[in-house]
């Protein structure tokens, strides 16, 4: 009687969750249904929970073109989500003891214009957006020079800097050119393309055997198209159209939502990098000499650490061109949700949206 009574209960659980899955997937439905028609850009959401996809689908087209449509597997320009790779790429040479998170900028950069400025920031300066140098790279009045500038061209402004906006470790800056930095320093302590040396250490071994990283002009084919919307009428933001868009080191990661849980997942089993390092990166950095009175400290070694309606995230937004891209763990609910889309949409707004729907179902307690 016992195991009957046992098994009774099993059965009521599998079919309650599966009951909660089927009324999260229509609630969910309803939602980027909204957002998205089927014959325009549009986008891709992943949803899992406890290490299990509940929920993953495409909306609308990848390139206005073909008209093809976007599925779970589709290709979208991360964006910013991008520096997370650059970001465990100088954390695996540190690991490996090729480099140190205080070593100065300027032995990699030899070459800065005021070299004591260049040996006051170190490499975790960079990581966590807290260097000081200024983003001086002239895209509006050179924006054509700038269509096919890669990392190289996008950094050398910066080492021609003489004053810096606050001294290093003081305050949050976002910066952009600190990726372009970083990627480069990946190409002088391995010894390859950094491009190479992420896809080889990091993406293969998470299984991401589709997602790529732009190169100069590449890749030209096999992905989405980034679209604005003006007037009536869409038309593409990307490669070509968008200054600095070569400049991979900050932006250059190209990726889907099915890869991008197969990353979360490596990330989390500690498959490119050990414990000790995955915590140390998704855990606020301590700098010492911080004097932002208004906020603490909220950034590890490129994730931000942060708190939305009063759920704890550890996550990276991206936004290139036309492309947006939200990617976001929740470790207290063992959440995982990321949404990669190709033409704008508030990424803030909808991840709202998405607890909304959560929180009906006692997801977010």
């Amino acid at each position: 009687m016992a195991k009957f009574l046992l098994s009774i209960i099993l059965l009521i659980s599998v079919c309650s969750n599966a009951q909660t899955h089927y009324t999260i997937e229509k609630g969910m439905d309803s939602l980027f249904k909204s957002l998205f028609k089927t014959n325009e850009p549009g986008g891709a959401v992943l949803l899992a929970k406890d290490g299990k996809i509940v929920y993953h689908k495409g909306f609308g087209i990848e390139d206005i073109r073909t008209r093809k449509p976007i599925t779970t597997k589709t290709l979208f320009n991360t964006g910013s989500i991008s520096k997370t790779f650059v970001a465990f790429a100088i954390l695996r040479l540190a690991a490996e003891g090729k480099l140190s998170l205080n070593d100065s900028i300027y032995k990699y950069f030899p070459d800065f214009r005021n070299k004591d400025l260049a040996k006051r920031i170190k490499i975790f300066h960079l990581l966590t957006h807290s260097s000081g140098l200024p983003d001086s790279r002239k895209t509006v009045e050179d924006s054509v020079f700038y269509l096919t500038a890669k990392d190289e061209e996008n950094f050398t402004p910066i080492k021609q800097t003489e004053t810096l906006n606050f001294e290093p470790g003081e305050l949050f800056e976002y910066s952009n050119p600190a990726f372009n930095g970083l990627a480069l320093i990946v190409e002088k302590v391995s010894g390859m393309k950094w491009q190479d040396y992420v896809k080889r250490t990091i993406m293969l071994p998470s299984g991401m055997k589709q997602s790529d990283i732009t190169d100069g002009a590449h890749p030209e084919t096999g992905v989405s198209h980034g679209y604005l919307h003006e007037g009536e009428k869409f038309i593409e933001k990307d490669y070509g159209e968008e200054p600095t868009f070569p400049a991979a080191g900050n932006g250059g990661v190209w990726s889907s939502v099915d890869e991008l849980w197969k990353y979360e997942q490596a990330i989390q089993k500690n498959i490119f990098l050990s414990k000790e390092w995955i915590n140390k990166s998704r855990t606020v950095y301590d700098l010492k000499n911080w004097k932002e009175k208004s906020a603490a400290p909220f950034i590890g070694l490129s994730w931000f650490i942060t708190t939305d309606q009063h759920l704890k995230l550890i996550g990276h937004t991206g936004s290139q061109g036309g492309f947006r891209g939200d990617y976001q763990w929740l470790p207290d609910q063992k959440i995982f949700y990321v949404f990669l889309c190709n033409t704008p949409h508030p990424v803030e707004d909808i991840r709202h949206a998405v607890f909304d729907v959560l929180r009906q179902y006692n997801w977010l307690n």
